[in-house]
């Protein structure tokens, strides 16, 4: 009998089946415990959603808990469900970062202190922090302590580097204790759930954050014992997507809709072009520099660039073959034909754990459930005997298909060695939602865009001041704030000059020392007549505060009030009060010269750290410019014209030293047209290592790399660029 194919009948099916697998096992109670917190999230408009393997469930989908339809994507429920599988199911619950308090202060009053407590996090040492320690232990004092750490940097062993202005004795001790245990900390996301009370189970303690109560056992203890765990995690990009959203509304008369945003070829030729700042999981050194290379076209290829910058298609060498069957370069070819099916929507390359699971359905007959086993088998904790069995089962199946010998061994082996690395399609499919509409919002929408992501800092990969400066270029108009046109945090005004017809304002609350409660009072008390008339009318505001506001030129525009005026009568006003009679302060102020542009610039960096209209080089293009330095914007021409060898220079925005780099450390230098990626290799770092580690901005003379619209430096000289002001960057392992 011909079985129906249509999507209405596989949905059916699935369903059933997935049922029937949730009621063997007893987990009804889980997806209910799941679903009724994302109907919590709706019901106080705070953006979840599922994510990891729970995405493969049909069942997750239709309760509203993931947004990937596994059905149409062909996703295997075994991935995240089996009847075979040890232990709870895992789902991750993404959650908006600023209100994901709230929700975990939910499951506590719903279920109670005495049966929801956090999951602990073990801390260990790392290099700096080792070091800081063996010092303090060591009689040193807190200079010192400060001194000797910041000779290490935090990505590599205390082995690996030579400091001889560090007491031997303070690097022999850091180096005995690096990665042990040096306290608990609270997990990221994990709760655990009991049906009785939780210290009958593990002993527990009262967090130092109030409303909080922690276990005594991390993750891996709890998963020893089967404790249910519920992962509720903070994500940045869907507080910023709210805020965007709630703006649009405003501003646009609008409400956007996430999940019916429209696929649109612009904003697939923006992520081409690596105009991704900002943009969720694609904003990154490593993943600009493969957006044009992949040209993503359409959503799926959203799914794959997820999924290929990762430490394990990096290592299992997936990535470069996959761009060049993408790109024409290499043609697509499959160990056997049966291998079409599981590999097809890759070009033949594997890159998704799921992929390995349909390949043994393929070539072996496994059933779903076995073949979860098989990529459990052949994961990181591997056993030898399972390892054995399976594999017998796996050649005996692929025999019967006719598949045997080399051809047999070559796909084992593939399969092996693809089993480390592989990332959950279903993971990348629901993070390729949020790139889609976070690139959509960014295209159409940067000033808004803007305002969310700033509002929602700390988050992503960029800071501020690069964020702010990527909107300029973009042609969005960036004010600094003013006491009374800014609300506590960055907000939108009319500007028929500015991209879209809006400009960005930034907040109060973005002033140094400042705070959101006082930015939240000094915009409800807005508008103020004077310097004098704040301090009455906002009771609290000392005077470190006042010169703070007084740096960041907040008077300016409302009082015409210079900076430096404002700096010198801060310690008078100050002495005010509401207790006091108004006007009784007297401020006496000699003729004081107004800031350069490049003193205003840095009194913004220093008071709020972003300078809309000053970059640290603009400054110094001219002497920059006669020594042959060449921006930002003109590298990419003079790469594509055959240059190479150029001399570049910028702000350090980013150190990264991957594992999978083979010690190679990678540079982002921001001047004010853009941004530069500069590759330092291990023997350069040695020769520089003392500039490298520790400027602020750097002049880099090197060999210019180009392929595929892909522009990078290749460092061979480097020497500190002494700025007009110290910008900290964003280094990661």
């Amino acid at each position: 009998m011909h079985e129906d194919l249509s999507l209405r009948s596989r949905a059916w099916r699935t369903i059933d089946h997935e049922l029937e697998v949730i009621e063997q096992l007893g987990f009804a109670g889980y997806f209910l415990v799941v679903w009724d917190i994302v109907q919590f999230c709706e019901r106080s408009d705070i953006l979840c959603q599922g994510r990891g393997s729970a995405a493969n469930s049909a069942v997750c989908y239709s309760l509203g808990i993931t947004k990937a339809d596994a059905v149409s994507l062909g996703l295997l429920f075994e991935r995240f469900l089996s009847a075979e599988r040890d232990g709870p199911p895992d789902i991750d619950l993404d959650i908006e970062s600023d209100r994901r308090e709230e929700v975990i202060q939910y499951v506590y009053e719903r279920y109670g202190r005495e049966r929801a407590a956090q999951v602990a996090n073990v801390i260990t040492y790392r290099a700096r922090s080792a070091v800081r320690d063996m010092a303090r232990a060591l009689g040193y004092d807190a200079a010192e302590q400060d001194a000797f750490s910041r000779r290490f940097d935090s990505w590599s062993p205390v082995k690996d580097q030579r400091e001889v202005t560090v007491p031997d004795l303070v690097v022999q001790l850091a180096q005995r204790v690096q990665d042990a245990p040096r306290h608990l900390g609270i997990h990221s996301g994990g709760m655990v759930i009991c049906d009785r009370p939780i210290s009958e189970v593990c002993p527990v303690e009262w967090a130092t954050m109030p409303g909080r109560s922690v276990l005594q056992w991390d993750k891996d203890d709890c998963a020893a014992v089967n404790l249910v765990k519920f992962d509720l995690l903070g994500l940045g990009m869907l507080s910023a997507l709210h805020r965007a959203i709630d703006y649009i509304a405003e501003f646009r008369g609008e409400r956007v809709d996430l999940a019916t945003i429209p696929q649109e070829d612009d904003v697939y030729a923006m992520l081409c072009r690596a105009d991704s700042v900002g943009v969720f999981q694609v904003e990154s050194r490593a993943q600009m520099s493969t957006l044009p290379r992949l040209k993503p076209r359409r959503f799926y290829d959203l799914v794959v660039e997820v999924a290929l910058i990762r430490p394990g298609p990096i290592q299992g060498g997936s990535v470069h073959p996959y761009i060049r069957r993408r790109n024409g370069q290499e043609p697509v070819t499959y160990l056997h034909p049966l291998l079409e099916n599981s590999l097809g929507k890759t070009l033949g390359v594997p890159l998704f754990q799921e992929q390995l699971m349909q390949m043994a359905i393929d070539v072996a007959g496994f059933t779903p459930s076995q073949a979860d086993e098989l990529r459990q088998a052949m994961g990181s904790k591997r056993s030898r005997a399972r390892m054995t069995r399976l594999r017998d089962r796996l050649y005996a199946g692929m025999a019967q298909r006719g598949i045997t010998g080399e051809i047999a061994d070559e796909i084992y082996d593939k399969m092996a060695a693809f089993a480390n690395y592989g990332f959950p399609e279903s993971h990348s499919v629901s993070f390729a939602y949020l790139v889609y509409a976070s690139a959509w919002i960014k295209l159409h929408e940067p000033a808004i865009f803007c305002a969310a992501l700033i509002n929602s800092q700390p988050m992503g990969f960029w800071s501020p001041h690069t964020l702010v400066q990527d909107a300029r270029r973009h042609g969005v108009v960036v004010r600094t704030p003013d006491i009374n046109a800014s609300r506590a945090g960055a907000w939108l005004e009319p500007d028929a000059q500015s991209t879209g017809g809006l400009a960005v304002r930034l907040g109060i609350g973005s002033v140094r020392g400042i705070g959101d409660d006082l930015a939240l009072r000094i915009e409800a008390a807005r508008p103020f007549n004077d310097v004098e008339d704040l301090v009455r009318r906002v009771p609290g505001i000392s005077v470190k505060q006042l010169e703070a506001l007084s740096t960041a030129g907040v008077f300016g525009e409302s009082f015409d009030v210079s900076r430096r005026t404002a700096l010198w009568n801060a310690g008078a006003v100050a002495e005010s009060s509401p207790d006091r009679l108004a006007g009784v302060v007297t401020t006496s102020t000699p003729h004081l010269p107004g800031m350069q542009p490049v003193e205003e610039a840095v009194a913004d960096l220093w008071a709020t750290g972003v300078s809309p209209d000053g970059h640290p080089t603009t400054f110094l293009r001219a002497s920059l410019r006669e020594l042959g330095v060449v921006t930002a914007a003109d590298l990419d021409a003079l790469a594509r014209n055959g240059a190479t060898r150029v001399l570049v220079a910028g702000v350090v925005t980013h150190r990264q030293r991957p594992m999978t780099a083979k010690g190679t450390t990678f540079f982002s230098l921001e001047d004010e047209t853009g941004l530069i990626n500069v590759l330092c290799s291990r023997g350069c770092w040695v020769r520089h290592a003392e500039v490298l580690r520790r400027a602020s901005a750097l002049l880099v003379r090197g060999q210019v790399q180009y392929a595929e619209g892909v522009v990078n430096v290749i460092g061979e000289q480097f020497s500190e660029l002494r700025v007009p002001i110290r910008m900290a960057s964003r280094d990661f392992r």
